[in-house]
């Protein structure tokens, strides 16, 4: 009554399954946090936060296993935007670092989150001109 199938079923395994590399979940949460930490890097450099980013720069050169480039790109983006910015790529980071387990980038990412937490919190300091009343 039906025609048994002839074609191979999208769902058969391919015959050369093992022909390409494949990554372990560790693997990719490393390069995932890398990519987190290294975007972070970028914003902390552009907002000339020096001490922050070798801290944060030490960790992307473990995970990756070469240190990153580094630059200070400015743009013309305000510092409450930097800020905004860098506490999101931040959390990011926790989330990662969290799940793969990794205290110490964890607590860098916290406290990073934290310093960007104040800095939005904080009011804008006012300029005065010298001999100003």
């Amino acid at each position: 009554m039906y025609e048994p199938i002839r074609t191979k079923s999208v769902h058969t395994p391919a015959d050369h399954a093992d022909d390409f590399p494949h990554r372990s979940r560790e693997e990719e949460l490393d390069i995932q946090l890398a990519g987190h930490l290294a975007a972070l890097l970028a914003v902390t450099d552009e907002l000339g936060i020096g001490e922050a980013g070798d801290r944060i720069a030490e960790q992307v050169a473990r995970l990756r296993g070469a240190p990153p480039a580094r630059h200070a790109g400015r743009t013309d983006a305000p510092a409450s935007a930097l800020h905004r910015r860098a506490h999101a790529l931040a959390g990011r980071a926790l989330v990662v670092a969290a799940s793969r387990a990794d205290t110490a980038v964890a607590i860098l990412a916290a406290e990073r989150m934290d310093a960007h937490t104040a800095a939005l919190a904080a009011p804008a300091a006012t300029t005065r001109l010298v001999g100003a009343h």
